[in-house]
């Protein structure tokens, strides 16, 4: 494995890397990836064993331009133009017709493919490079917690991985939200980096679409996910006596709350800003794997804004402990 900060000289060596059939790990603005060249169904396959991943998981493949869109998917319907132009390059998947070129491996056997184009310059010049998609999840192992930073990578998987890029810390810190358009209905699949309501003042109501555990059709739809290797609870002041006797982490959300309860303590955001919460709340969650605790309790947000994604992604790291 070799770490290198992600110049242009090092984004190359990384192209190289996958054209060989080799595994990059590389930051957008939502998390840090583990890439392989989405033509290459070895290079893929390669994906799924290092990070553990159930095969009828999707995965997402990252464009840099639109011509690489029309190369890999169709779609007819106007608000996915309408969406594209607002927020491409950015925190959206569409999930859209796949093209024959397309691996059935990258689909997990689906006629539809997830595509996003990411909103970091480290990633669309790595695609560049490369010339065509990149396959890639999160860069961690499967159902764990997710990288916003080189060190996470390293960390999980890096003893796995040929090259990570180091382009520092995530400035958006969650997934990308995923989107389907039917012809009758606007889906949402997995709340993320853009707000709801922005993509709803666009294009209308979205139906929150229940999943098939065993049969999803895009990344992030499993009720177990992204979570530490440490227990984790919703906190709720009127159960802490009972673990008093523990060593216990606590993260909140402006202002920590019954302080002598905790060994350690994480704010995601002192003024409230939910863009710096969801930036934060993986690496306060990684920080809080190795600091031997027994428990972590996270504080949960009003669900509005990126406060839906980060509830998503804490909820189902809690269903891990349940």
């Amino acid at each position: 494995m070799k770490l290198l900060e992600a110049t242009l000289q090092n984004i190359k060596s990384a192209a190289d890397i996958l054209k060989s059939g080799g595994l990059v790990a590389f930051p957008t603005e939502t998390v840090y990836g583990l890439g392989a060249d989405g033509f290459n169904e070895i290079a893929v396959s390669k994906i799924f064993e290092v990070k553990k991943r159930p095969t009828f998981n999707p995965l997402i493949l990252h464009i840099s331009s639109f011509e690489m869109l029309s190369e890999i998917a169709s779609y007819s319907s106007d608000k996915i133009k309408i969406l594209t132009d607002k927020f491409w390059p950015g925190p959206l998947t569409l999930i859209l017709r796949k093209k024959d070129i397309v691996p059935y491996i990258v689909t997990a056997g689906l006629e539809t493919v997830a595509v996003r184009m990411p909103g970091n310059s480290v990633a669309l010049e790595l695609i560049n490079k490369l010339g065509r998609p990149i396959a890639a999840p999160s860069a961690n192992s499967f159902s764990q917690l997710s990288p916003t930073k080189a060190e996470h990578v390293i960390k999980q998987i890096g003893n796995k991985v040929d090259l990570i890029l180091d382009g520092g810390k995530c400035n958006i810190g969650v997934e990308s939200t995923i989107i389907e358009i039917t012809d009758n209905y606007n889906y949402l699949l997995r709340p993320g980096g853009i707000p709801v309501e922005d993509i709803e003042n666009l294009i209308g109501p979205l139906i929150i679409k229940n999943s098939f555990k065993n049969n999803p059709n895009s990344p992030g739809q499993l009720n177990i996910h992204y979570a530490p290797n440490i227990p984790i609870k919703f906190y709720d002041q009127d159960v802490l006596e009972k673990y008093k006797h523990l060593r216990l982490g606590g993260i909140f959300f402006n202002r920590v709350q019954n302080n002598e309860y905790f060994s350690l303590t994480k704010i995601l955001s002192k003024t409230s800003d939910l863009n710096e919460a969801a930036s934060n709340l993986f690496s306060s969650l990684h920080f809080m794997e190795l600091e031997n605790l027994d428990l972590i309790f996270i504080e949960s947000i009003e669900e509005k804004g990126l406060g839906i994604a980060i509830m998503d992604r804490v909820r189902k790291a809690v269903n891990k402990y349940i």
